[in-house]
Formats: C-alpha cells, structure tokens, sequence
C-alpha cells in the first residue's frame, strides 16, 4: 500500500513510526521546505503545501495513493486541501481508503452527559463549525466514489513529548478547577491502532468517535503525573481566576463524556491505554521523564 498525508504533524507521525513498515511508500505534505527535508530522515518523502501554494508533484503521488490521510485543519472557513485538490483525490485511480481527523469538539456542550456517533452535533465554537463543514464536505466526496471516506473524532491528544508529565517537569502545568468539568483523552498509539484497524476494513463514510475510556477532570491528570514523578502538584486555579489564552479557555465551554463503543465493535480495537493513568505510567516507565524524576 502507499500512504499519503495531508498535514505531517505529530498525530500522524506517530501513526508513521508505529505503522510506517505497513506502507510501501509514504508521502505527504508540510508547510515549509526545511520541514520537508527532516522528514527525510524518517524515511518519508514531503512537499510543500501551506494552505495555497503547493508543490506540483503533489499531483503525481496522489495517483499513486491508496491511503490517503487527511491531519490538516480546515482554515477561515474553508478546507484548503479540498479546495484544491478535490478533483485530484476524486480522480485518484489506485485510492480505496480516506481518513479525515476532526474532533470531539464538534459536539459542544452537553452538560457532562455522554455523546456518541448519533448525538445531534453542537458546536460551541467556530473552529468546531468549521470541522462539521469539513467534515461534511470530505463526507459528500466519498458518498459515491469508489474508495471509501470515514471520520475519526478524536478526544484530546497526548503521547510521546506532548503529556501532562513533561508539562509538569518543566513547570508548565497549571491543576486549573472547574466543578463538574470532563475531559476525554486519547494516546497516540490508540489512534493509531484505530486507524490502522479502518484501513484494514473500511466503512463507507462511517464515523468513529477516538477516546478513552474514562472521562475525568482535569486536575486530576496533572495531580496523578506529578505524583509519578515525585513531585508536588501545583496549586489548584479556580477556572474563573486562571490566566489562560482565549483558545485555552475554549476548551472549557464544552464539558462531555464521549463514548467509543464504535471503534470495539466495529473495528475490533482493544485500547492499550483505556485510561490517562494507564498511558501515563507507560510513558513514565518507558523513560518519558528520566531527566526529570527527581525535583
């Protein structure tokens, strides 16, 4: 199989390290030819696309691609990569596989309660407006076309590098407290495992809910990596008196329980990490925090 990537950023590098040996050729888009050139190391062949100028071998590859992985966010309202590239992807004669990755932000608000796949989407926000669009958009493409199209909504994203124990080492973290707020969480190699698991036995434009098993607050995970590490947590920030980014704060309006009976019964997936503790004390003791381990 070859495998494109719309967007080379961390989630689908990290599909690429696990799953990489899979794919007879890998390809796929950044934003910057110095960008393109690491890639290099890791075995995986980019050109430039910044949302408007792109590199014409693009083109070329796509012909080529069977997988085709789409990690780029729309952007002002618009989803760069179908805009001009959808009669490329409709016409590609070798694809039979297209993964979108949107969001669980595309739900809103509920209140805590738990949302699925069948839940009446909500948005909160205009980043989460412009993913039901996309969504929607890459839906209608695959609708009659002979590969197949499917959405995976992912839950908030942490892995290798990017998790609660390096924000806490380096003295990032804040345990910031809002009663009653929920957030689910989802480790990279889970999501790749579901993805992998699709492109083994697609779906025609199914939609697939990417979490966790355990919604929970967000303090607690910041209490539970500073106690892997030793350390005291830090001190607990009422929401109301907490120094965040406008983005930050966003994330904050929508508080949900998100399920993923989906990806087990449809796609068979058995979560590595069903729980934040379970990933993070795997990352904990395969060395994330070596440096770090002692105050």
């Amino acid at each position: 199989m070859n495998l494109f990537v719309f967007g080379l950023g961390y989630t689908a590098l990290q599909f690429i390290r696990l799953h990489g040996h899979r794919f007879g050729s890998i390809g796929g888009t950044v934003r910057s030819v110095e960008k393109a050139k690491a890639m290099e190391a890791l075995g995986v062949e980019a050109w430039r696309f910044d949302g408007e100028d792109f590199d014409p071998a693009i083109h070329r590859h796509l012909e080529r691609a069977e997988v085709l992985l789409i990690s780029a966010p729309p952007a002002e309202g618009r989803d760069p990569v179908l805009e001009h590239f959808s009669e490329a992807i409709a016409g590609a004669p070798r694809l039979r596989w297209v993964g979108y990755l949107s969001t669980v932000g595309v739900y809103g608000d509920a209140g805590g309660a738990w949302v699925d796949e069948t839940t009446p989407l909500n948005p909160a926000t205009a980043r989460a407006r412009q993913r039901i669009a996309a969504e929607r958009l890459w839906l209608n493409l695959g609708a009659s076309a002979r590969f197949t199209v499917q959405i995976f909504r992912l839950a908030g994203i942490y892995g290798p590098s990017r998790n609660a124990l390096v924000k806490v080492a380096d003295g990032t973290a804040k345990r910031i407290v809002k009663p009653g707020q929920v957030f689910n969480r989802i480790h990279t190699e889970d999501i790749a495992q579901v993805l992998m698991a699709s492109i083994e036995q697609p779906s025609r434009n199914a939609i697939y809910n990417v979490a966790d098993d355990e919604p929970g607050p967000p303090q607690d995970v910041i209490a539970y990596a500073a106690d892997l590490l030793g350390r005291e947590p830090p001190p607990e920030i009422p929401f109301e008196k907490a120094d965040q980014t406008p983005m930050a704060r966003a994330f904050y309006e929508d508080n949900k329980r998100v399920r993923n009976t989906r990806i087990k019964s449809e796609l068979g997936v058995r979560l590595r990490y069903p729980t934040f503790r379970d990933g993070l004390r795997a990352l904990f003791e395969a060395g994330e925090a070596d440096s770090v381990r002692k105050p």
